[in-house]
């Protein structure tokens, strides 16, 4: 039965991922320029304000939407966790989804003012969701194993 709609669960994947992999390359971002201010200032209310507001509109509803389609297009196709290149997938979304809490983290350093991370260290981590975005996308699109 949940067979028969695969392709709009697919669909509905792909969206979640888009808006979640937008969000993950976003929020690092904003956490480069949050260093960059005093805490308490009008610019730290400001990148709170931004932050809380990517992280609980965006960035959690997209992750959980991702996984919960995901979930669904494997129950719906149990063959796929026989592929090699899926186990590689599984593990670099499970990579991601860490670092989705980790970014959450962060982002409640900054509202205790006790970020400890440099500007660099955001600089790095803003790079690695597209690292993870490429072996996904190769791994489900490639197969190459």
């Amino acid at each position: 039965m949940l067979l028969e709609y695969y392709f709009w669960i697919k669909a509905f994947h792909v969206i979640s991922v888009i808006a979640w992999m937008a969000a993950m390359l976003y929020l690092p971002r904003l956490y480069v320029y949050h260093c960059r201010v005093a805490a308490g200032s009008e610019a730290d209310r400001l990148f709170k304000t931004m932050e809380v507001k990517l992280l609980r509109a965006i960035l959690n509803p997209a992750m959980i939407a991702a996984w919960l389609f995901g979930i669904l297009m494997l129950v719906a196709n149990p063959a796929l966790l026989s592929q090699p290149w899926m186990h590689v997938k599984l593990t670099a979304v499970v990579i991601l989804s860490a670092l989705h809490g980790f970014m959450a983290r962060w982002r409640k350093d900054f509202v205790n003012a006790t970020n400890r991370h440099s500007e660099r260290f955001y600089r790095v981590m803003n790079e690695v969701p597209a690292v993870l975005m490429v072996i996904i996308v190769i791994m489900v699109i490639v197969q190459p194993f």
